[in-house]
């Protein structure tokens, strides 16, 4: 499809050296004696192991959980016993190892139970959002954001239009590009679920574009007729593009296919727009309609020391020294090994190193392909850099607030939204290693907003502990008061005579009786001096005798 193109500021044009790797189909790598699975395979929380040394796992066994929003699942790609949880090699720009799961392949391949089969169309969005992520799939294109939170837009951005990345724009992957040749109608049926899962209730569906560069052009072909045999031509637009590095990045996608630009800071969702790998949609499709989590991806196998350069399907945590042996590694003629292509990738040094979900690419180069680096000499305020930046930054500026330490001027100048595409320094006349310090600045940045969150969190724990004491405090004062105003209350009455009804009533019937025992005794005297006196005396001489 022909349609009214833009283009980005910059880029550049170095050899493709895509030949290298497209004269055989796909083939399926060998199972390995032992897969290396990494915990953290994607942007966000590492996953939490869910086995132990010794388990026995079947093939598409969940064995680590998404721990957080932003993380993903991950699943055994082959059966096997879990040898054991251990660091080990990564593959990672700082070069350090990182959490794993090493499993011992019994080479039987057994699958476990798989996730049930669903209709795109007859469950909820929120049923194939948990799917996805049920499926451990993050993005296949390198940058590795779980699927399932690029999937779930907040409900304040309505999309739009779809844009599938199928770029592949740097020198020597092509693996995007053989699946596209090989596995044009599951590159479609994905396509069609995710577009199904961003349509906006009562809207229209949303416009989906396939971005592909004109190199490749029995791939573009394979997917224009296979759009039209499932009669989508309505839906789905396959758009070819000017081959330019680095058009495959997601903002210049978006400019080229869209003149959208997605502002400083902001997300393509912000304009709306969702960009995905082409890959990830077929990872999407077989999660979806066929119940299998993301267990292997395609992976090109390149470079002129390799006898058999091609691309594999290869089981998620394959180590690399088993993939150059398949491939028939040249030791002689090896000078570096990536994993990537030579703009972008990450120069790794042990051979074990495994393969991982955003794992698109491992270059094996010789001297004459790629030079060892000419020593950096003083930059010469050229500007060639930044002509070259496609993002329309000052790598200059950049790398001298980088290279000084000054991170907040980086920060200012937008040093994050460079995408590291190596453009600035690929055609720098210095041979400055600027990406290299633009990711230490990065590096050293991300360091200190963790340590600036811990400390924030640390000082908000203590803050509401005091708050809690304080409380304690309080409670425990107003109850010895209440204590004490009883105890005083107790005594005053202790004070004061008790008043008993019953006593006073004895009191009174006593003195009654007394009264009248007196006036009995008064009365008598009074009859005796009434008397006469013989009488008187005669008695008192009876008394005498």
């Amino acid at each position: 499809m022909n349609r009214g193109l833009r283009d980005f500021h910059g880029g550049i044009h170095p050899p493709e050296n895509k030949d290298l790797s497209t004269q055989v189909a796909i083939e399926t790598a060998p199972i390995p004696d032992k897969l290396v699975l990494p915990l953290q395979q994607h942007v966000g929380q590492q996953s939490k192991a869910l086995v132990s040394e010794g388990d026995y796992v079947l093939k598409g066994q969940l064995i680590a959980a998404a721990e957080g929003y932003v993380s993903t699942a991950l699943h055994a790609p082959t059966s096997g016993v879990i040898a054991s949880i251990q660091n080990a090699s990564i593959p990672h720009p700082s070069g350090l190892s990182g959490s794993c799961i090493i499993i011992e392949s019994d080479r039987k391949d057994e699958w476990g139970k798989r996730l049930q089969p669903l209709d795109y169309e007859k469950v909820d969005v929120s049923e194939l959002l948990k799917r996805i992520r049920e499926a451990g799939i993050a993005g296949l294109g390198g940058a590795g954001f779980p699927t399932s939170v690029k999937l779930n837009p907040s409900a304040e951005n309505t999309i739009v239009t779809l844009i599938i990345n199928a770029a592949e724009c740097e020198p020597y992957i092509t693996a995007d590009d053989m699946l596209m040749r090989e596995r044009s109608e599951q590159v479609i049926k994905g396509i069609q679920i995710i577009a199904h899962m961003l349509k906006p209730v009562g809207c229209l569906p949303v416009e989906c574009l396939i971005g592909i560069e004109d190199n490749k052009p029995e791939a573009a072909e394979t997917l224009e007729q296979t759009v039209k045999q499932l009669h989508l031509e309505h839906e789905i637009s396959v758009v070819r593009i000017p081959t330019k590095y680095p058009s495959g990045g997601e903002k210049q996608l978006i400019q080229i296919l869209t003149g959208k630009e997605v502002p400083n800071g902001g997300i393509p969702a912000d304009v709306g727009i969702v960009c995905q790998n082409l890959g990830t949609a077929v990872a999407v499709y077989k999660a979806v309609a066929l119940g299998e989590p993301l267990i292997s991806r395609i992976t090109t196998l390149t470079g002129r020391a390799l006898e058999h350069p091609k691309n594999l399907e290869v089981l998620i945590g394959t180590p690399i020294r088993s993939l150059l042996n398949h491939c028939g590694l040249q030791q002689i003629k090896l000078n570096r090994l990536i994993i990537g292509g030579p703009m972008m990738g990450v120069t790794i040094n042990d051979l074990d190193t495994p393969i991982i979900k955003s794992t698109n690419c491992v270059l094996a180069s010789t001297s004459e392909e790629l030079p060892n680096p000419t020593p950096q000499q003083a930059c010469i305020r050229c500007g060639m850099c930044a002509e070259a930046c496609p993002a329309s930054l000052l790598p200059q500026q950049l790398y001298w607030y980088s290279k000084t330490k000054d991170f907040d001027k980086a920060l200012n100048h937008n040093l994050l939204d460079c995408i590291e595409c190596g453009a600035c320094t690929y055609v720098c006349p210095s041979h400055i290693p600027l990406v290299q310090y633009y990711r230490f600045a990065k590096g050293e940045i991300r360091a200190q907003e963790h340590d600036h969150t811990k400390s924030e969190h640390a000082k908000q724990r203590f803050e509401a502990r005091q708050h809690r004491l304080a409380e304690e405090a309080a409670q425990k004062e107003a109850k010895r008061r209440e204590r004490s105003k009883a105890a005083k209350l107790r005594q005053q009455k202790a004070t004061i005579p008790p008043h008993n009804s019953e006593s006073e009533s004895n009191s009174e019937d006593k003195a009654a009786v007394i009264q009248a025992a007196l006036e009995r005794v008064k009365s008598k005297k009074d009859k005796t001096s009434k008397l006469t006196p013989e009488v008187s005396n005669g008695s008192a001489a009876r008394e005498e005798e």
